[in-house]
């Protein structure tokens, strides 16, 4: 049939225009092709060869800038006109079926409309990019010509009386308005921009976000189809294959994200509420601030959500009308008509797919990027309360730091999930009432049995839901509990091995992790029951329906109404089992507003604007506002308010001539208290002379540190008052209103030590280094692996406490301030490193500068220094003045002081020889020592990673980076044990199966023409029935096989974990941090347990639904499988490129929070040294900027999730087209068809699961990587090549010690740390081992436990090889008493012998010989008195003495002291020395000295240099003879 534009039926006058020209239908037709035709001339040629030179004058790093006005109204305008355009051709082609020959006219013009609809949008997107908007005049010509021969043609329908019934009717109207409203645009674009018909065009400069070459997060700023695709994410996310992204690489947050944009709105409507509310104690509404500084954003989101869902309906539907226009008929001409031609539809599902799913994505993303900003808000909210928090609710226990850390990490994001989910709380509902109307249409009253099971089933869910919360509190405790005890293992490993006692402990904590299995089996269940309800609902449901329709209703259940009633049932499953996880948030919400407001209610410290005198802050965060109206401060206290007199805030107090400037501080009157009622500080009258030494002494307790903290304004004042003068004008360069402060607990930084001294001020390196040297820091930072650059703090190195205190004095004696607070800076220092500090720092460093100093002191020798002195006692003032005054009118006081100063003395000449900083430098040395030889041997994965940066060859990073870790699924599913891998692959394999019967058996029983009365037809439900029970039966089985082999293999994990970590030689916790093998326990364990399981799950679920569609699709039209190669390739890039961006978001989201957490924390901690310092401000700033950084990851994160979404749900979306499509095509069955289509559909909920779930796999995969590398170390070798049957009962019963030709290791990798030592000690023998520290004397006695390596010669012990015993035995037969004293939680009983075998008299026999019998018999429950975690309620003498009494228990022959009165006073050690001398009388007791003077009485002594034994003989036989080592580190070390 020959083609013609107009057609050629027979006796058609197509071609006359008798009637006149526009009475021809088909010229008024060509006529509509001349505006379509003249814009694809006039934009081809520009789009093709570009302009060249005339873009924007602005430079910017992207083509992302919106200029014009109307933007996206014009996107949505153009999209809907291509809808049109759509519906136009359709109609076109369908009427043209109707006609004789083939009318091009029908279908043509709308086919080139839709072309040139595609090609303006395309032309208006780069001109727009461009900035030229002159070019837009050819779009204005276009709309406008369209518009004119549109209305035409609309006329002509119009006057041959055409109407609203005939379709081509409507869709030429619509064009017309959407051509008008386009042209309307248009016009508003000249009317701003003024570019043409006016002088001068109006200059427009892009956003300020884009001129920061840093903002990366481009989401506000792109065009419509890329914020709906997040094409923009395009390259960061294919580019993560290549290298890593990094934190530079995803920049900083746009303006309108950052927390100080959205703390101010927040505060804003929060202050609002707070003027409304009258009654002062009633609390502002946090709900009602968070709607309306939030509101909008919910509310567009929820808009998205309402479209999406009611589009979600149309796929039943549109499969409804496919299936059932399966028949073959003639079509007749009405609107309805094109609606039941199934191509349409066909066509018109997939566009409603692709609607809905772009909707939600848009929907969730505009409720993450909200959820975001609220956390942003809350956070600065939370942070600046904390830094106006009254220091009495801190010290008073009302707000404990542990509180203060859930509200940042728990509450804040119980608040940001509440937001994310709460869209759903009034979208569902109506999603559940549409669906059930929808059933009712469908099926009559049995869909409403359908959906009353639904309904029942509901709160079951939401039982499960709740229950699922509190067992995982509970699992929760028990984990904690657990790793208290594996952290103290881990602590006291040493001493633990030593005693042989790992195995006891061990099983402790086994112990607390069969109660955790407990709970987590419990949790397991109802995660199994839950998903169990989630699949087995829908089924039940269905089942229901459809057994009620067959026996009740007249009609026969059609295939269309059949699988349309199943989709729906399908989609009503998930607002359910949704809605009890949002009830639970809601409910967690609730609570969470109720802390957040009470904690922002709280007390606060006064506005201290008496010394802040003239103090600005930078930025709108350093406005301290106001909590309420009037500016008399207040000290606002829920329980009595107490308002203080009434300042007229004095900037400059008119000084009375008395008091000429040389005073600094002067407190008059002072009442001060912590919040109580009652006064700590009553009745001070003080002043602080200017630029002296003023010292504060005093008893313990007696209010010194809290007079300083009265001073600094931390105190609640309830009457007098404190003046700061403004120092003399000489002062004018010194930072005049921050006090430089140490506090008495030493308070750091996680930042390098440098940043903890400078802390802000800036670097001078002379006085830096000046600073240094008077706290004695250098031998400490040449310790430390990078210097004066290593972190330290929480999550840096620890520090030993004197340590901390010398670099918190340091901090003070950097800042450059006028006034200097030195909290009892001696407290944790030698009396060599105090002196220094006193001499060097105080007097010369602070005195040179003409500083005002006031240290608060218990080290009375200096007093000589102080210039004026205030005594202080019971919270009241004793005594103020010079020395000399206080030595004649109080000579009472001043011979008290004087017996003390004696005291102290006496004290100075026990001086050590290695002093205790000494000590802790030893034992920081120690750390790092072994830190650098694990570096060489360092896990895997660091050398994994290192290779992948060195090695930037495409081919080889990226499959390293893409690659699945199989080879860790593997490893994990082993742990679980092959029976319940056999039992999940086999029931998930089966209950797949059995739901593709069901619904190949519901598309065969309703696709059967039988009536009612056939048996054949009854005997279809019967099989119905039973396929509907096994299918739930296997849905159970299934959830709870995945759910057990979970905690199987974590059972097993852990187990293995421990006892290889427990049973590791001594020094692998020498090179291993100890954090790092806590993580293992904790962050690790944790994900093994709860979240790996539950991946998985949900990956072989979704992975087989999928597989199982595609394999009905393809057995129902085979011709699919065609279509479905580019489908599979399409998906396979997409999943792997989204894998490997999505952990590298995810890393950055987890190392971005910690900092944060850290940061919030550690303002909490040093509150009042931030106050002191004056440094709120720049805390500020940094706690915005951690914010920041992290919601930057949090929101690329999100953008990769919807980025993945997006583009899966359009693949599911193209599948539903080709099966329907291919369906239509092959006309097979109607019933198999509608069971297609049912499928494909849901393939588009769960492709992106699919993906979503291998990536989550992958992340936790790597704890099981980790856990992995730990289960590879080797274990000491317990066994020995003597049996136990072989040894002694008694042995050693005499304590005679041969060492022959020893030679001792740390490892085989190491030098040897003793080289060929003999020696011979005797039984019952004294033995004293001396010499420098590092010369190997601890290194002997690890070797008489084995502990090292011992690799030539042997120490034999009456007559037994040590090196042959078992291990277990010979450690349980010798006593050791260690350096630092151990004691682990617990009772006293426990510490002395945990292996329970001992009686009472025994213990009490031991404790009375290491005189602690009557100290625990004071404590309740004597024996079994409570130890906290690390013995912190006894003193470390005390601590001491019960490792003695510890190793007397044990009653063993050989007692080996390694420098054990190390940490002890004169006193104790006396003790200690007439203890071991008569107590141990008859044994061998061999003492590691670094005190010589305590092996003066030995009967033989060894001496040992760098590893070698060099003297050997006793005490008084060494010291005779002049040049013997000994008698030099006698004489040294007097």
């Amino acid at each position: 049939m020959a083609l013609s534009f107009c057609g050629n039926d027979r006796g058609s006058k197509a071609y006359s225009v008798d009637k006149g020209v526009l009475d021809n239908g088909c010229f008024v037709d060509a006529l509509n092709l001349v505006p379509h035709v003249f814009l694809l001339f006039i934009t081809f040629p520009i789009l093709f060869i570009g302009w060249g030179s005339q873009s924007s004058k602005v430079q910017i790093h992207h083509n992302t800038w919106l200029h014009f006005p109307g933007h996206n109204l014009r996107w949505i305008l153009t999209f809907t006109l291509l809808f049109v355009h759509v519906c136009e051709i359709a109609e076109g082609i369908v009427s043209n079926t109707q006609m004789e020959s083939n009318h091009l006219h029908l279908f043509m013009p709308a086919l080139m409309g839709f072309i040139a609809a595609t090609t303006s949008v395309v032309y208006y997107h780069n001109i727009e990019t461009a900035n030229f908007p002159k070019l837009l005049l050819a779009l204005f010509i276009y709309w406008i010509l369209a518009f004119i021969t549109k209305m035409i043609k609309l006329w002509k329908f119009a006057e041959a009386s055409l109407g609203v019934q005939q379709l081509r009717f409507c869709i030429t109207a619509l064009l017309v308005v959407l051509y008008g409203l386009l042209m309307a645009v248009e016009i508003n674009v000249i009317r701003v921009r003024k570019y043409v018909f006016f002088a001068n065009p109006q200059r427009v400069k892009p956003p300020e976000d884009l001129q920061d070459l840093g903002v990366r997060f481009l989401q506000p700023f792109v065009n419509l189809l890329s914020k709906a695709t997040y094409w923009w994410m395009n390259p960061l996310i294919i580019g993560a294959h290549k290298r890593p992204i990094e934190l530079k690489k995803i920049g900083k947050l746009p303006i309108a994200m950052r927390a100080l944009t959205n703390y101010m709105r927040l505060k804003d409507s929060y202050e609002e509420q707070r003027q409304k509310t009258e009654d002062p104690d009633k609390s502002p509404s946090i709900w009602k601030s968070m709607y309306r500084a939030f509101g909008g954003s919910i509310l567009l989101s929820s808009t998205f959500r309402y479209m999406a869902d009611l589009l979600g309906f149309a796929g039943p539907l549109c499969i409804s009308g496919i299936t059932a226009n399966m028949t073959f008929g003639v079509y007749f001409m009405s609107s309805t008509e094109l609606l039941q031609n199934t191509s349409v539809l066909a066509v018109l599902l997939f566009l409603a797919l692709v609607l809905q799913r772009t909707f939600l994505q848009a929907s969730y993303y505009v409720t993450i990027e909200t959820g975001i900003n609220l956390r942003g808000a809350l956070l600065a909210m939370i942070y600046n309360k904390i830094l106006r928090l009254s220091t009495s609710n801190m010290s008073m226990g009302e707000m404990t730091l542990g509180q203060i850390n859930n509200l940042v990490a728990i509450e804040t994001n119980q608040l940001m999930w509440f937001l994310f989910l709460c869209p759903n709380l009034w979208a569902m509902p109506v999603q559940i009432i549409m669906g059930v109307i929808l059933l009712y249409y469908l099926l009559g009253n049995s869909a409403l049995i359908g959906a009353g099971v639904i309904l029942l089933l509901a709160p079951v869910q939401y039982l499960i839901a709740t229950k699922l919360a509190d067992t995982q509190k509970s699992t929760l405790d028990y984990s904690t509990d657990r790793l208290k005890k594996t952290t103290e293992i881990l602590k006291g490993i040493k001493l633990l091995k030593l005693y042989a006692w790992d195995n006891i402990f061990c099983d402790r904590v086994e112990e607390t992790r069969e109660k955790e299995l407990t709970s987590l089996k419990t949790f397991a269940l109802y995660t199994s029951m839950s998903i169990f309800m989630n699949a087995a609902i829908p089924i039940a449901a269905v089942l229901a329906t459809f057994v009620t329709h067959a026996y009740v209703e007249e009609v026969r259940l059609s295939p269309a109404k059949a699988f349309a009633s199943l989709a729906l049932f399908h989609i009503l499953v998930t607002p359910l089992f949704l809605l009890s996880t949002v009830v639970r948030f809601a409910v967690k919400a609730l609570v969470s507003v109720q802390k957040l407001s009470e904690f922002l209610q709280s007390d606060e410290i006064g506005d201290d604007s008496w010394r802040n005198t003239e103090m600005s802050m930078s930025l709108e965060v350093g406005k301290k506002y106001k909590y309420h109206g009037d500016v008399s401060t207040k000290a606002i206290n829920r329980k009595g308010r107490y308002r203080m007199d009434n300042y007229e805030q004095p900037t400059r107090r008119q000084l009375r001539p008395t008091e000429t400037e040389d005073v600094a501080v002067q407190v008059n009157d002072g009442f001060f208290t912590w919040g109580s009622n009652l006064s700590t500080l009553s009745d001070i009258n003080i002043r602080i002379p200017t630029g002296q030494l003023t010292m504060i002494v005093g008893q313990v307790g007696c209010g010194k540190s809290s007079l300083l903290l009265a001073m600094l304004g931390e105190m609640q004042t309830t009457s007098g008052k404190v003046y700061w003068s403004n120092g003399p004008s000489v002062a004018l360069v010194k930072n005049r209103y921050s006090v430089a402060y140490a506090a008495q607990k030493s308070w750091l930084l996680n930042a390098t030590v440098e940043e903890n001294i400078t802390f802000g001020s800036p670097f001078n390196k002379q006085r830096y280094k000046a600073v240094i040297d008077a706290c004695s820091l250098q031998p400490d930072i040449d310790l430390l692996p990078f210097g004066d650059q290593t972190e330290i703090g929480e999550r840096g190195i620890n520090l030993s406490g004197g340590q901390r205190q010398r670099i918190c004095v340091a901090r003070a004696l950097y800042q450059n301030t006028n006034i200097v607070f030195l909290d009892d800076p001696f407290s944790a220092l030698d009396i060599h490193l105090s002196d220094h500090l006193m001499q060097e720092g105080i007097l010369k460093f602070l005195q040179d500068d003409k500083r005002t100093v006031v240290l608060v002191t218990h080290k009375l020798q200096y007093l000589i220094h102080a210039d004026w002195i205030i005594a202080m006692k019971d919270g009241s003032l004793l005594r103020e003045g010079t020395l000399k005054d206080i030595q004649t009118h109080d000579v009472e006081l001043y011979e008290h002081w004087k017996t003390l100063m004696n005291r102290q003395d006496q004290e100075l000449e026990k001086t050590e020889m290695e002093s205790q900083t000494t000590l802790e430098r030893k034992t920081l040395r120690r750390a790092f020592y072994s830190r650098e030889a694990k570096n060489q041997i360092d896990d895997e994965d660091e050398e994994e990673e290192v290779e992948e940066d060195d090695d930037d060859n495409m081919s080889t990073t990226t499959s390293r980076r893409s690659k699945i870790p199989w080879k860790m699924c593997c490893r994990y599913l082993s742990s679980g044990g092959f029976l319940m891998v056999f039992l999940m692959v086999s029931s998930k394999l089966a209950k797949h199966s059995v739901m593709v019967a069901i619904d190949y058996w519901l598309a065969a029983w309703t696709s059967s023409n039988q009536s009612l009365a056939d048996p054949f037809h009854r005997s279809y439900v019967p099989v119905f029935i039973i396929l509907c029970g096994a299918a739930i039966a296997l849905c159970l089985i299934t959830s709870l096989t995945v759910e057990f082999l979970g905690v199987a293999a974590a059972t097993n994990l852990h187990h293995n974990l421990l006892n290889k970590i427990i049973h590791a030689p001594i020094r692998f916790f020498d090179v291993t941090p100890l954090g790092q093998i806590l993580n293992r326990f904790s962050a690790d364990t944790n994900i093994i347990d709860q979240h790996i399981p539950q991946t998985l799950e949900s990956l072989t679920r979704s992975t087989l639904l999928c597989l199982s569609a595609i394999g009905v699709i393809a057995f129902v039209t085979p011709s699919f499988l065609i279509a479905l190669v580019p489908l599979a390739v399409a998906f396979y890039f997409i999943q792997k490129y989204f894998r490997v961006a999505s952990k590298d978001l995810q890393d950055l989201d987890d190392s971005t929070q910690l900092p944060l957490l850290c940061h919030f924390s550690e303002t909490a901690e040093g509150l009042t040294t931030i106050r002191a310092f004056r440094h709120e401000a720049r805390f500020k700033q940094r706690m915005l900027e951690l914010t920041d950084t992290n919601d930057t990851a949090y929101l690329f994160l999100s953008a990769a999730n919807r980025w993945l979404e997006v583009r899966t749900d359009y693949l599911g979306a193209v599948i539903v087209l080709t099966a329907a499509v291919a369906a239509i095509w092959t006309s097979s069955q109607s019933g198999l068809v509608g069971l297609g289509l049912t499928y494909a559909l849901t393939v588009t909920n769960y492709l992106n699961w699919v993906v979503r779930n291998l990536a989550d796999l992958e992340v936790q995969m790597a704890a099981v990587k980790k856990v992995n590398s730990f289960l590879s170390t080797e274990s000491e070798n317990y066994e020995g090549s003597m049996d136990v049957s072989q040894v002694p009962e008694d042995w050693p019963q005499h304590g005679e010690i041969k060492i022959q030709d020893l030679c001792v290791r740390y490892d085989t990798m190491l030098k040897p740390v003793l080289k060929h030592v003999n020696a011979h000690i005797n039984p019952g023998q004294k033995v004293g081992i001396c010499g420098r520290t590092g010369s190997g004397k601890s290194s002997l006695s690890l070797a008489f436990f084995n502990m090292v390596d011992v690799f030539e010669g042997k120490i034999v012990i009456d007559g037994i090889d040590i090196c042959k015993l078992p291990l277990q035995t010979l450690r349980s037969r010798l006593s050791i008493i260690l350096q630092d004293p151990v004691l682990f939680s617990g009772s006293i009983r426990l510490n002395l012998d945990p292996e329970c075998t001992c009686t009472d008299d025994r213990l009490w026999e031991a404790l009375e010989i290491a005189q602690l019998k009557n100290m625990v018999k004071a404590l309740p429950g004597g024996l079994d008195a409570v130890v906290t975690e690390g013995g912190e309620n006894f003193s470390v003498g005390q601590r001491q003495l019960f490792c003695l009494a510890r190793a007397f228990v044990r009653k063993s022959s050989i007692l080996i002291m390694d420098e054990a009165t190390a940490s002890i006073d004169m006193a104790t050690e006396n003790i200690l020395q007439k203890v071991v001398m008569t107590a141990f009388a008859d044994r061998t007791v061999v003492t590691i000295a670094h005190l010589v003077s305590s092996i003066l009485e030995a009967e033989q002594v060894l001496v040992f240099a760098s590893g070698t034994l060099v003297e050997s003989d006793s005490a008084p036989n060494l010291l005779a003879q002049e040049d013997s080592l000994f008698s030099i580190l006698v004489r040294t070390h007097k």
